[in-house]
């Protein structure tokens, strides 16, 4: 184990645990693109090195209902292409409590399953951690979130997909902006974190951008907008990320109204960014960490989560995980202002 508490496919741990004969796999939380290319890598590693795999139906749920079944190389054909979940996912009351878990576990007992892979968020690696803590089951989760907040990571499965289609559906709304001489508004998902907004926002030469992470200078804002429309730009798109803590597009659209006597156009993308076809970069992100999962299992490795570090894959175990914390780069923020003269 390194200084990090992370290891590298291939290194073997103090105290491996025995070689899995059974694999149970979910996906959890909110859905992601290329959640579905994770669960064909995984299954299909298993079933390669002669390991059965069971799927869990609804994510934590269908742990604690026992909505098991065999999985088998056939089950996840064609649908490396497919946004969404074949598995299904929820937010799972249930699994909250520790009577949930217990059954949850009993489950996995009764139908042979000594080993669980989690693909899912932060909510879904904060769930996994627990659930290893008390039952001693080996567990690997696989990050998958369009947010890209998930510690121990680089990048999330989900994540890439998520901003190409934001910056699909801005660059149509820039032709219209420029037609009409418009000041827009865009809001994107991200209601604790502005990875989301501070990508699109760079890809798509915005004029600003509203992340959680920083609190709004509305003054600020309005003197950029203002000095944008005195270097004769035709059109402006302001990104902003949900939630409350940025209070999302309707009270900056009304602020900009008030003081420049226009009213700008909002537009909140929303659900579309979490569908659609995951891109090449997360189809090869999550194929490589869901092989990665069976590979830590077989290995014999400490719980963990499967992330990738400056361009390889890497364990860090469950509990070092949840300690790290993901920041925003402000030095994109700056970026974006730079940018946008």
């Amino acid at each position: 184990m390194s200084a990090d508490s992370s290891t590298r496919p291939g290194e073997s741990p103090a105290g491996a645990a025995a070689r899995p004969r059974c694999i149970a796999v979910l996906t959890a939380g909110g859905d992601a693109p290329g959640m579905n290319a994770a669960t064909r890598a995984v299954v299909r590693s298993a079933q390669g090195a002669g390991i059965e795999v069971l799927g869990v139906r609804r994510g934590y749920d269908g742990l604690v209902t026992g909505d098991l079944e065999p999985m088998s190389s056939r089950a996840v054909a064609n649908i490396i292409q497919r946004g969404g979940t074949v598995l299904e996912t929820s937010r799972s009351e249930a699994f909250r409590h520790q009577g949930g878990r217990e059954r949850a576990a009993r489950h996995l007992k009764e139908r042979g399953a000594d080993a669980l892979v989690v693909i899912g968020g932060e909510g879904s690696l904060a769930g996994a951690t627990v659930f290893h803590g008390e039952t001693g089951l080996p567990v690997m989760v696989l990050p998958a979130s369009i947010d890209n907040d998930v510690p121990g990571t680089d990048y999330s499965i989900g994540f890439d997909t998520a901003v190409n289609t934001a910056l699909d559906a801005i660059d149509r709304i820039r032709d219209t902006a420029f037609a009409y001489e418009r000041l827009f508004c865009v809001e994107v998902m991200g209601r604790d974190s502005g990875f989301i907004a501070v990508a699109v926002a760079v890809g798509a030469g915005a004029e600003a951008v509203v992340v959680p992470e920083i609190p709004l200078d509305m003054d600020d804002l309005m003197r950029r907008v203002e000095e944008s429309q005195n270097r004769g730009k035709r059109a402006s798109i302001i990104v902003v990320s949900e939630g409350p803590r940025t209070g999302g597009v309707l009270p900056l659209a009304r602020a900009l109204a008030g003081r420049f006597g226009i009213e700008p156009r909002i537009v909140v993308l929303g659900h579309i960014q979490r569908g659609g076809a995951p891109t090449a970069r997360d189809r090869l992100l999550a194929s490589r960490m869901g092989a990665g999962a069976v590979q830590a299992l077989i290995d014999g490795a400490p719980s963990s989560l499967i992330g990738e570090e400056r361009g390889e894959i890497v364990r860090v175990a469950l509990d070092i995980a949840r300690q790290k914390v993901r920041k925003l780069d402000p030095a994109l923020i700056d970026l974006v202002h730079r940018l946008s003269i």
